[in-house]
């Protein structure tokens, strides 16, 4: 599967966000990662449909939304409407994963599943074959600059492991605590979709985004 670098905005200036993200698109990076957060399901409030709406118009880089809130079965044509390329949507949110995967498919847009630290992959071996891509979060969501949790990366493997088994054409995304020091660890285990928050958006954008990219060649 193609490497990509997935820049999160949760950690960029939004004071500056259309000139960030010309920075991250000249750099190279493929995808914008966007975790919309509602303060129930994970602690913290981040930013909704009005700012993916708003700069949808000054990037064609894959809009990756991670949902990270209660009932997301309700918003998701929203997102879809609002410019979303792939939708992720947690197993622990989702009453009914397999009807909420169908809703994101029926969209237009790619679908994603994505499971906590805490979440064994044996949660959600039964809808692999409908989904896009499995994001394994590596730190516990709601706050960006967390240390990667090392266990995380044995669900990585063996992840990539049941993929192989089952022939499936899965993405496998990693959230949380990647940087210049782990960046090659989840590569190692398996990931190929990789999201950076502070890693690429702390200090210069530019440098720290090729830095990244250049680890995954």
């Amino acid at each position: 599967m193609e490497k990509c670098l997935a820049p999160s905005i949760l950690s960029a200036d939004f004071g500056i966000l259309k000139e960030q993200l010309e920075t991250i698109d000249e750099a190279g990076a493929q995808y914008v990662h966007f975790d919309v957060m509602d303060g129930v399901f994970v602690p913290s409030i981040s930013f909704g449909l009005p700012v993916l709406r708003t700069i949808r118009k000054y990037t064609d880089r894959l809009f990756d939304v991670h949902l990270m809130i209660v009932n997301p079965e309700n918003y998701v044509k929203e997102f879809a409407e609002a410019g979303a390329d792939i939708i992720t949507v947690h197993a622990e949110a989702c009453k009914h994963l397999d009807a909420t995967i169908d809703l994101i498919k029926s969209c237009g847009v790619m679908a994603g599943v994505a499971i906590n630290p805490a979440t064994p992959i044996s949660d959600i071996v039964h809808i692999l074959e409908k989904v896009d891509m499995v994001l394994v979060m590596t730190v516990n969501p709601g706050f960006g600059g967390q240390s990667l949790i090392p266990y995380t990366l044995d669900k990585v493997r063996e992840l990539s492991v049941l993929a192989r088994q089952k022939k499936l054409k899965i993405d496998i995304e990693v959230d949380g605590g990647i940087n210049m020091d782990t960046i090659e660890d989840v590569l190692e285990a398996g990931a190929n979709i990789i999201v950076a928050g502070s890693a690429v958006f702390n200090g210069d954008i530019k440098s720290n985004t090729e830095a990244l990219l250049a680890k995954m060649e």
